[in-house]
């Protein structure tokens, strides 16, 4: 194995899916700016869209999406382009 090209600055940090709001610990070298207290511990913060914990392949649900506001909102938006 080559030395010195992997990362010495592993740390613990806090990941927070922001759907459901669950978060778990472990080492990471990710770079953030936000800290949160956890069981009593501050660590660094990485937020996350989608986690185990909520992703529809591990928890069996699916999500509805409202994709029609969007659709609406880029109809109106781009109506004057139209022929």
């Amino acid at each position: 194995m080559k030395k010195d090209i992997h990362p010495t600055n592993y740390r613990l940090v806090a990941f927070k899916d922001m759907s459901n709001e669950e978060m778990f610990i472990c080492k990471s070298t990710a770079d953030t700016k936000d800290t949160i207290e956890f069981e009593g511990t501050e660590y660094p913060l990485v937020k996350m869209e989608i986690s185990s914990s909520s992703h529809p392949f591990y928890t069996g649900k699916t999500k509805l999406v409202d994709t029609a506001g969007r659709v609406d909102k880029f109809m109106n938006k781009y109506k004057k382009f139209a022929k």
